[in-house]
């Protein structure tokens, strides 16, 4: 299985960070392609299948980042559309659609207009890289010193050694971030900790709603990870937080002094 991960890996993390590096219409492409994948994931995980709802909301959420490229306004438009549309079905798993609708479509809109901005570049390869730091070194650590369970009903591989060995491997990149770019060491290495918790808050509540629905994993479609939501659900809630945090500092990571 780790052979496996890894060789996905590979394959994967090269697209993203060309998507990244490329900008528009690239990463808007990818980010609107994950979004119409994850709405499927998220249908059949709460549906049990993929239905004329399901649809709307992969159609939705790469509407939405599609228009969060052109107008972010009329992304939020979108956004409040799929979650009021979820809601409106009455039916409790139908329910989950309209919470889906913002867990999806939020983060993705978030992914976009980041990529969008001065320096946008930059603030999504450093939010990028600290999620994929953080996964990385919690697998490893909660693999080899394992110890206390962190949330067992919820997830229960998930250790406190994993956690602090993914908030160590996120400060890690904070630190090599802004020795590269002659940043604050200590801004970066404190906020790049930080959202590795939510990173992982993010990879819990996702295991949290695969057990509500005894499903394993959102999909098989990446070998060894499972699906697109399995893959991203640390990027999401991490997207939205930093999104918020460029907004009150005034602009992205090569402000932060």
């Amino acid at each position: 299985m780790l052979r496996t991960r890894i060789l996905s890996a590979l394959v994967l993390a090269p697209l993203a960070l060309a998507a990244i590096w490329f900008g528009s219409p690239w990463f808007t492409l990818l980010a609107a392609l994950a979004g119409a994948i994850m709405g499927w994931e998220w249908a059949r995980i709460v549906t049990d299948r993929f239905g004329k709802a399901g649809f709307a909301l992969s159609v939705l959420a790469a509407a939405a980042a599609v228009l969060a490229q052109i107008e972010p306004a009329f992304a939020f438009l979108v956004l409040a559309l799929a979650v009021a549309g979820g809601y409106s079905l009455g039916r409790e798993q139908r329910d989950w659609l309209g919470l889906g609708a913002f867990y999806i479509i939020l983060p993705v809109i978030a992914l976009v207009w980041l990529r969008n901005l001065e320096g946008g570049l930059e603030t999504v390869l450093w939010l990028m890289l600290l999620v994929w730091a953080t996964d990385t070194g919690a697998y490893f650590a909660g693999r080899t010193i394992g110890g206390p369970r962190l949330a067992p009903r919820i997830s229960p591989k998930k250790t406190w050694a994993g956690l602090i060995g993914g908030m160590l491997s996120a400060a890690l990149v904070g630190a090599a971030v802004a020795a590269f770019w002659n940043l604050s060491v200590i801004v970066l290495v404190a906020v790049s900790a930080l959202l590795a918790v939510v990173a992982q808050l993010g990879d819990l509540g996702e295991s949290g709603v695969k057990r509500h629905f005894g499903v394993k994993d959102s999909s098989a479609i990446i070998p060894g990870h499972g699906g697109v939501l399995d893959r991203v659900d640390g990027i999401m809630p991490v997207a939205v937080v930093v999104a918020v945090v460029v907004l009150v500092m005034g602009g992205g990571v090569l402000q932060w002094h």
